[in-house]
């Protein structure tokens, strides 16, 4: 069994209100399950383009959609499918390494992502079969 949880969804806090807007913020391991190593966003991402299509042997990410909508699709090892639909900046989506991932934007979205490593290409598992045969092994 995976040392790392599911993807699931993390609701940060949402302070203020709509006359003057709002602001969330959260504190070294208070809801971001590790520690954040790496910082990265993603913006004019033409809608008909499907992003990620790649798992990890470490990482682990909040993905937040800091503006628009992205839609994530993610798929676990033994083949559970899960669709998540971010679109209020004060929800994140944590994605585990063991978590093959795609994501498709909407013309506005940008995408912040929190990450436990700096970047690493040997870290990114891109082909789907190589995925499968690593994580079903440790499953």
């Amino acid at each position: 069994m995976s040392q790392f949880p599911n993807p699931h969804l993390i609701e940060f806090p949402k302070l203020g209100e709509p006359g003057i807007g709002y602001i969330s913020v959260t504190e070294q391991s208070q809801l971001v399950p590790f520690a954040v190593q790496r910082i990265f966003w993603t913006y004019y991402t033409p809608e008909s383009i499907v992003r990620g299509r790649h798992a990890h042997h470490r990482t682990e990410q909040v993905l937040i959609a800091a503006a628009g909508r992205i839609t994530v699709t993610t798929e676990l090892a033994d083949g559970t499918i899960e669709l998540f639909r971010l679109e209020d900046p004060h929800v994140g989506l944590y994605v585990p390494p063991q978590a093959w991932h795609t994501m498709q934007y909407s013309h506005s979205a940008v995408q912040l992502v929190l990450a436990s490593v700096p970047y690493q290409e040997a870290d990114y598992i891109r082909n789907h079969d190589e995925f499968k045969r690593i994580w079903t092994s440790q499953a």
